[in-house]
């Protein structure tokens, strides 16, 4: 697995000078998905689903000129970016700030098991707010995967790249965009289902919608 590493907080020497356009997509299904489990940092594989999920996203990718691939380091989205590249001839280099939201001990439960065990958490989660208690916020996870996307088309001025990611880290890039709240973009924003993907522009430190 190939890896990014050390990559620096954002500076205005960080920033791009020509547009990077940055195709941010999810991974596909794992069986926790399909479970309705809470994942986290958790790092359980594809299933047959989201490898053909995999491979429709790759087909439907053929035609961009992608100049590289960027990954979450855990499974089900370096499979997923493993299957996009290869068609491109290149290799997905992980990046550990794209790693999904942290969510402590909701990790590995299902929503009915959360439902149970953290009651007034759950309905916090359910109205858009932070559910779990320990682990991560939305807004720490936002800040190193913003910080990531910024840094990598930075270093890809001008170019198009495929960053491979989490439900989480892209509400947070729609949230940054729209220059919002995570929560507003949790409320507001599209359904993210397994290989979805959304366009961004990326300019001198920001971020601007093309959908």
């Amino acid at each position: 697995m190939l890896a990014a590493e050390n990559l620096g907080t954002i500076t205005g020497s960080a920033t791009s000078s020509a547009v990077t356009t940055i195709l941010l997509a999810r991974h596909g299904e794992t069986d926790w998905n399909r479970e309705w489990r809470f994942q986290g940092h958790a790092d359980p594989p594809l299933n047959q689903t989201g490898r053909e999920q995999a491979a429709d996203l790759s087909r439907a990718l053929a035609d961009e000129e992608l100049s590289v691939v960027y990954s979450s380091p855990l499974r089900r989205a370096f499979e997923t970016a493993e299957v996009v590249a290869a068609a491109h001839g290149l290799e997905p280099v992980a990046v550990e700030a794209l790693r999904e939201v942290d969510v402590g001990s909701w990790q590995g439960l299902t929503r009915a098991e959360v439902e149970s065990r953290f009651p007034e958490q759950y309905a916090r989660w359910l109205d858009h707010g932070q559910g779990w208690e320990d682990g991560e916020t939305y807004e720490q996870m936002a800040e190193r995967v913003i910080e990531a996307l910024l840094e990598l088309a930075a270093a890809h001025d001008g170019e198009r790249i495929l960053v491979v990611t989490h439900g989480g880290p892209i509400r947070a890039a729609f949230a940054f965009a729209d220059d919002t709240s995570h929560a507003e973009a949790r409320r507001s924003g599209p359904a993210i289902g397994n290989v979805f993907v959304a366009k961004f522009a990326a300019e001198g430190g920001a971020l601007r919608r093309l959908d």
